[in-house]
């Protein structure tokens, strides 16, 4: 589900920097399977992270690519 080593060190940001649980991480990687959209915005699409916490992740993502 989780392929490239960038999508781990996201998923390890989500978890341990913005405290999400894994079932709200699980839900974003479930529906990334059918809607093949960033995690990020499926999170926030389904109400799991705030525009805040968005933006948190868009500014950890600029500095890790």
């Amino acid at each position: 589900m989780v392929n490239c080593k960038r999508d781990k060190k996201l998923l390890q940001f989500l978890y341990y920097e913005l405290e999400l649980s894994q079932a709200d991480i699980a839900v974003a990687l479930r529906h990334r399977k059918f809607d093949e959209a960033p995690i990020p915005m499926l999170l926030w699409q389904y109400g799991l992270i705030d525009l805040k916490q968005l933006e948190r992740i868009f500014d950890w993502l600029a500095e890790n690519v």
